[in-house]
């Protein structure tokens, strides 16, 4: 029994379902994974097989034509029970490789359509068919927002769509010492009484770093005690740094791609994310689960996370006073501990151990259907 996940970069699935790829591990089955980039290791260090495919995200690139022949090839040469796909353009090219296979059930999660309300209208009219297209040789439909579960009915019938609550995320796992948190500090050089914003994303164009930017001088004037750790990597990297350098920005730290996301969640008093697009982040369901106020964007995924003037502020995109006012208002630490413990309470029906059990549902019937 052979089970294969895909998606376009192999940290994609090392972030988002190992637990996944666990479970049909500890049922029997033997895991494989298509992808490409950094972490292969770490997926087999666990025992799952990996097959190197060059994916491009833009899906007119001709890499993503060998990519296809690869997966034809694959297809032809191994039979999985169950394929489970993960991100826009690896799904796609996936479904249309396996499409002719005549073996196994093939689900699709999506994180986020391109298309959404308030999307520009090419985003309609390129990934819109695109989907339509590709349903046909869809199992069963995952999304992880409302606004997504209404648009994926549009694509298949409501028996092969699923809402879920996101990928899951782990449950609390306790405080960090207080000798901890200075060291964390000191190794960033931040003074102990600061109050430390985090900005956990990729730096992209669509993760719109420069919307707080552009904010920050009036931000820090409210209360000179915040600082910002702008914790990822991505193609923006220079052109944001040039922002802070040219401005004269005061307290940014870029701190690159971290694997202690967790501790610095733990010394952070507010975390924010003000995307154009989201599908449901995890940065920010891992600090609800860490008692964190969010400031986020008034955008799908945001809104099924954060419900504003309870957990956190949505703010409109790039509505400068709305976000100024966001922050002046979590210069407060009772409304910050407040708006912390309710967001731990409202984050329950996303921890693993929950979403898990949906998943497996799902997977359960469509093994079971065959």
């Amino acid at each position: 029994m052979k089970v294969l996940f895909v998606a376009s970069v192999y940290r994609h699935l090392t972030s988002f379902h190992v637990p996944y790829m666990n479970y049909f591990q500890e049922k029997g089955y033997e895991v494989w994974a298509v992808g490409n980039g950094d972490d292969k290791e770490i997926l087999e260090s666990n025992n799952i097989k990996c097959i190197d495919i060059p994916f491009s995200r833009n899906p007119i690139n001709i890499s993503n034509i060998s990519a296809y022949n690869l997966l034809k090839k694959t297809f032809q040469e191994q039979h999985f029970d169950l394929i489970h796909v993960h991100t826009p353009v690896a799904a796609v090219i996936t479904r249309l490789a396996f499409k002719d296979s005549g073996f196994g059930k093939l689900i699709y999660t999506a994180h986020g359509f391109h298309f959404f309300k308030g999307a520009p209208l090419k985003n309609w009219l390129i990934y819109y068919p695109i989907e339509k297209f590709a349903a046909k040789w869809t199992d069963h439909l995952i999304t992880i927002n409302k606004e997504d579960y209404i648009n994926a009915k549009k694509l298949l019938p409501i028996e092969k769509v699923s809402l879920v609550h996101g990928v899951g995320v782990e449950g609390s796992n306790g405080s960090i010492s207080s000798e901890k948190r200075l060291e964390l500090l000191r190794s960033m050089n931040i003074k102990p009484d600061a109050i430390i914003i985090s900005y956990i994303a990729e730096l992209n164009d669509n993760k719109n770093h420069q919307f707080l930017l552009k904010n920050w001088e009036v931000i820090k004037k409210i209360n000179p005690l915040y600082e910002l750790l702008i914790i990822g990597t991505g193609e923006k990297n220079k052109e944001l740094k040039k922002i802070v350098l040219e401005e004269k920005l005061k307290d940014i730290h870029f701190l690159g791609y971290r694997r202690d996301v967790n501790e610095l969640l733990k010394i952070t008093d507010i975390v924010t994310l003000l995307s154009k697009r989201e599908g449901l982040p995890k940065s920010i369901m891992e600090a609800m689960v860490n008692g964190k106020p969010c400031v986020v964007s008034n955008t799908r995924g945001l809104r099924d996370l954060v419900k504003s003037n309870k957990n956190g502020f949505i703010v409109d995109l790039n509505d400068d006073s709305q976000l100024v006012n966001a922050f002046s208002s979590l210069a407060d630490a009772n409304l910050r501990a407040k708006m912390g413990f309710l967001g731990q309470e409202l984050i329950q029906p996303f921890i693993k151990e929950s979403v898990l059990k949906e998943y497996i549902e799902i997977y359960s019937k469509q093994l079971n259907s065959k």
